[in-house]
């Protein structure tokens, strides 16, 4: 075997509960061994599980729709996952550690961790342990979509040019919006920040040494346009001290995706047990890594990523404006094309909680006596089901609405339940609203210029052949999948044998090292035309609470909102002398 053909690479993706590993072979994509850890502190969206608070038993609360992590659990995943790979490699295929030439990694988006210079999370300086802005806002915090609501008003009401780059919306979840958001609401870990970094950056700072902003997130999530961010006269006009944000705390060296970053530091090599000095690839977002895992980069492909959420990328050839996309950036995902991106904020979570929530215990003991997982159960039970059998129409807005609507106020909504609705009904409802959102996303690109002409999905839901041939259907394209269980993990490698010069560009390594299943699904003519008649419904629901009709949704957030933050009543602690009793205790423990 030549020196080529040994040539090994690590990738290594991080989702939103766990981070996983992978070994890939260079020459021809094979994954070799894996490897998984699940972040300890998971995501913290009620209260901070870490912290000085937290060690004394009295835990600091978090408001609605705040979603946090901690970062040690990142460089955790470098210390666990990628030892066990390469264990994994050594002993099924007896890998040399020497072969392995590079190491790249993806991160969700947009997932924020506020440093100092050196790059030390704030969260793990004395003093700022109990502070929530101290902590990595996961891309899943919503909490500032008041400050995103004023960043699009100023823009369209300035005629920003860059706005329309992003469907006319900045989503609440993006670094802008977030760094505002602490600017307002705690202004000492503001100006103790020193670098507001995507995690997809500050892992690979933690792997080399090096900052380096990969021009993935600085392009999606980061306003970064035609070399420019946002003036600072506009984000003056956002709030007067928000003004030298860019100069303060985002700007950096930009890194072009596939390009080498900089090179594994002795200290990583001993976390990880790779060789010190091999390259370290730029980051990148592990929804636009995984088309290239796909081998679908070619103008028409769209990937779609199916786990919690769904992320939707493509190429296309020309720059369009398409309604309500996450963004277009060039060299967004392959040098050379147009990168578009879209997405839905919730799918898999969508599923899960119905089933955490929803399900009876019948149901849960029916699908352990079967050998199966409750979502198997369901699935099975929905599967011979009529299209419209179920006389249901679902809004997958339960973790609000990304595209094409950008407004994560909104949510989930289920039309025509009756006393005979059953679980699997609406369990099916929930997996085609799932399914519609996919076709406004389509369709909306479509309608923009940009053709889409085969859907390609990989994650965790592929598995999952009813949704897959409902997702076919719905949409009317044929529907590839990927060849991998480890899509994002793939897909990093293929940066990583790219800066380590074992290809000349990403498009050349995805074409060896990337794998699908061309048309594993087809749309069934019988049942797309019934889903058409489903689909026009679910667009009338869709406009009605989405586009202004109705604002019931918006109210109802806001009546939350102001309950959580209401001192409870007489009526909630039994008594009104017992309701002053428990005021006066909790105030006297927070004085305290």
């Amino acid at each position: 075997m030549t020196d080529s053909q040994r040539a090994l690479v690590v990738g290594v993706d991080y989702g939103t509960l766990s981070g996983r590993a992978v070994v890939v072979r260079v020459h021809d994509g094979a994954e070799l061994g894996t490897g998984v850890h699940e972040y300890p502190h998971a995501v913290m969206d009620r209260q901070l599980t870490t912290g000085p608070a937290w060690e004394a038993g009295t835990p600091v609360s978090l408001a609605p729709d705040w979603a946090l992590q901690v970062p040690q659990d990142y460089v955790d995943v470098l210390k666990v996952a990628v030892p066990a790979a390469i264990a994994q490699a050594q002993a099924d295929h007896g890998i040399d550690v020497a072969d392995i030439i590079g190491i790249g990694t993806d991160f969700t988006a947009c997932t924020m961790v506020p440093t100092t210079a050196d790059g030390t999370p704030l969260c793990e300086l004395d003093g700022l342990g109990d502070r929530p802005h101290a902590y990595v806002k996961l891309w899943r915090h919503h909490a500032a979509q008041g400050q995103a609501d004023r960043i699009n008003e100023l823009a369209h009401s300035r005629g920003e040019s860059w706005i329309s780059r992003y469907g006319g919306l900045i989503s609440s979840e993006w670094e802008f919006a977030k760094g505002l958001e602490i600017l307002e609401e705690d202004r000492e870990v503001y100006d103790r920040m020193d670098h507001w970094v995507e995690a997809a950056d500050w892992i690979v700072w933690q792997l080399s040494g090096d900052y380096v902003r990969n021009a993935c997130t600085a392009g999606y999530k980061g306003i970064y346009q035609d070399g420019q961010y946002p003036s600072e006269e506009f984000l003056s006009a956002l709030n007067p001290d928000f003004g030298s944000f860019v100069s303060d705390k985002v700007e950096h060296t930009i890194g072009q995706l596939g390009a080498a970053a900089g090179r594994l530091s002795a200290e990583a090599a001993g976390w990880t047990g790779l060789p010190e000095g091999i390259a370290v690839a730029v980051g990148n977002v592990d929804a636009h890594v995984t088309a290239p895992a796909a081998n679908a980069v070619e103008p028409g492909q769209m990937t779609a990523i199916m786990g919690t959420s769904t992320c939707h990328v493509m190429n296309g050839e020309e720059l369009h404006s398409v309604p309500g996309m996450c963004g277009v950036v060039e060299g967004g995902i392959v040098d050379g094309l147009w990168g578009y991106e879209a997405g839905q904020s919730g799918v898999g979570d969508i599923f899960g909680w119905f089933v955490k929530s929803a399900v009876p215990p019948a149901y849960v003991e029916a699908a352990a006596a079967a050998g199966r997982s409750v979502h198997e159960h369901l699935t099975e039970l929905a599967r011979p089901q009529q299209i419209g059998d179920h006389g249901l129409i679902a809004l997958d807005w339960h973790s609000g609405n990304r595209s094409v609507l950008v407004d994560h106020e909104l949510s989930g909504v289920v039309v025509g339940q009756t006393l005979a609705t059953t679980p699997e009904d609406t369990y099916r409802a929930l997996l085609e609203a799932t399914a519609f959102g996919t076709r406004t996303i389509v369709e909306a690109f479509q309608g923009s210029g940009v053709p889409v002409t085969e859907l390609v999905v990989a994650g965790g839901l592929l598995k999952n052949t009813l949704l897959m041939q409902i997702y076919a259907d719905v949409t009317r394209l044929p529907l590839s999948t990927i060849a991998s269980d480890q899509g994002p993990a793939l897909g990093s490698a293929i940066h990583a044998a790219v800066a380590a010069g074992a290809y000349p560009d990403v498009r050349a390594a995805a074409q060896v090292m990337g794998k699908r299943t061309v048309a594993a699904y087809l749309p069934i003519e019988e049942n797309a035309v019934r889903y058409d008649a489903l689909f026009a419904e679910y667009t009338a629901l869709h406009d009605y609470f989405g586009r202004g009709a109705n604002e019931v949704m918006h109210r109802l957030k806001d009546i939350r909102r102001a309950a959580k933050s209401a001192p409870a009543s007489a009526a909630q602690t039994g008594s009104a002398h017992d309701g002053a009793e428990q005021t006066s205790s909790k105030t006297a423990g927070a004085d305290a």
